[in-house]
């Protein structure tokens, strides 16, 4: 088995044990990267030289016996959201195309003093604002099928860690922008509590609704890397003190006597017929390892959609009003769209959504009472073909019932939920289970995960080599 193929865990005790080495696993790395990129598109931009820059210094910290823990040496992305002193950060736009951050992200202050190796900056929808946006950087393919997309935003992060260009990647989850593609490409997405991780050095979409998190290979390698990222930072007006992420306790995957509900309705309506089959498959799994199953309501959940909507097309435009007046020409066409409506949406209709927000979060509270978990599917559908448009792509209404309505309930609660791979369509796309949990209990949310992979084996499977290298 080559390095590639090795989850994030394996490859730390390697580096661990002396039996590889940091400047050995990065090489790897980018020797893949090379080859799949003219086929995938993960990456805007490849920080090769720097990359091996600081391997060289891993190196020379392993032989000194210097170790600062699972992530040292392990080569990982970024979203190009996400800023890293002197490298370009485009948002995926070219009214951006031209800026280099002068200072750190914070999540990237915290990646490197855990000794992780960043190699470059995955693609992004443009600004992170949903299918429809322009491919100024070139499309990222789905590892599963190249004619379809990854889902977004975080769609360089996903395609690189399902084509196992890297061990781990940090995304963008508004709506599901971290959950969505994990799903369509077949591997873990964690959104972790609001809160828990830092949002400096983050060009956001949504100052609400904005949560950064870890694209995987499985669970426990989400926890390795959460637990790296997160802490308390008073550069984040949002940021929350609460333990850290308990990595023991995720890997001990005991869930016997746990609670989960499922909620009704909406959750399962107007959803493609395989997904419902292995997410019921999904289901009998934690059935049979001991955790009890029970029934949720959630009323407001379609007001909630609507509501998610407007918070997210008003706080965008005041997020990129500025940029808008002096670059609109250099916005692509839907960015162009959705920011002008943003521009619409009255301050009454904000204040409406926040109100629907806070009855909705008590709502969710009441429901859960009793319950460890909610399960659900992370995406009612497959990835989309390219040149599909989606006829919700504009619109407070329309956006309600559009592809990422199912995680979007994470959101505005805060609250933390991942996405796992629970099964294959006939086709062979990936299908994905949602867990959400009590915000700031996201250990619970990342051992019940766990325990699934555990008991199962569809993220094991990568995605056919033979079909991407066939493209030129």
């Amino acid at each position: 088995m080559s390095l590639g193929e090795l989850s994030l865990a394996a490859v730390s005790g390697l580096l661990r044990r002396g039996e590889v080495s940091p400047v050995a696993v990065v090489e790897d790395a980018l020797e893949r990267i090379t080859g799949l990129e003219p086929v995938v598109g993960a990456f805007v931009t490849v920080m090769g030289e720097q990359a091996l820059a600081a391997a060289r210094v891993a190196e020379s910290e392993f032989s000194r016996g210097e170790y600062r823990g699972p992530l040292h040496g392990v080569p990982v992305s970024l979203k190009d959201l996400i800023f890293v002193r002197g490298v370009r950060n485009t948002a995926g736009s070219q009214a951006m195309a031209d800026f280099v951050p002068e200072f750190d992200a914070a999540v990237v202050e915290r990646l490197r003093a855990a000794g992780a190796i960043i190699v470059g900056k995955a693609q992004t929808y443009e600004f992170a604002m949903g299918p429809g946006t322009a491919y100024p950087f070139g499309r990222t393919r789905n590892p599963w099928d190249l004619e379809r997309v990854t889902v977004g935003s975080s769609s360089g992060s996903a395609a690189g860690v399902s084509a196992r260009m890297v061990f781990a990647s940090l995304g963008t989850d508004t709506g599901g922008s971290i959950r969505g593609p994990a799903s369509g490409c077949g591997v873990v997405g964690f959104k972790p509590s609001a809160g828990r991780v830092s949002r400096f050095g983050v060009l956001p979409l949504s100052w609400t609704l904005d949560h950064v998190g870890p694209l995987t290979r499985d669970v426990a390698d989400a926890a390795l890397t959460t637990r790296a990222v997160e802490g308390f930072d008073t550069r984040d007006s949002g940021s929350v003190e609460m333990p850290p992420v308990d990595t023991d306790a995720v890997v001990g995957g005991r869930v016997r006597g746990l609670r989960f509900g499922i909620p009704s309705g909406f959750f399962l309506d107007d959803v493609d017929p395989e997904f419902v089959t292995a997410f019921e498959d999904a289901v009998r799994v934690f059935e049979e390892a001991g955790m009890v199953r029970g029934s949720v309501t959630l009323p407001m959940i379609e007001q909630a959609q609507t509501a998610h909507s407007v918070l997210v097309l008003a706080e965008s435009y005041s997020v990129h009003e500025e940029l808008f007046r002096a670059r609109s020409a250099q916005f692509g066409p839907g960015a162009r769209r959705r920011v002008a409506l943003a521009s619409t949406v009255p301050a009454s209709a904000y204040l409406r959504a926040s109100r629907v927000r806070k009855v909705f979060q008590d709502e969710f509270r009441k429901a859960i009472d009793g319950r460890d978990v909610l399960l659900t599917l992370t995406s009612p559908e497959p990835p989309q073909r390219f040149g599909e448009q989606p006829a919700h792509q504009f619109g407070a209404r329309h956006m309600a019932r559009a592809g990422n309505r199912l995680t979007r309930m994470a959101n505005l609660l805060g609250a933390p939920a991942v996405s796992v791979p629970c099964g294959f369509t006939g086709s062979g796309l990936p299908i994905g289970l949602q867990i959400v949990g009590r915000p700031g209990d996201d250990t619970t949310v990342l051992t019940v995960a766990h325990a699934y992979q555990q008991r199962t084996s569809w993220h094991t499977q990568a995605p056919p080599t033979a079909a991407t290298a066939a493209v030129g």
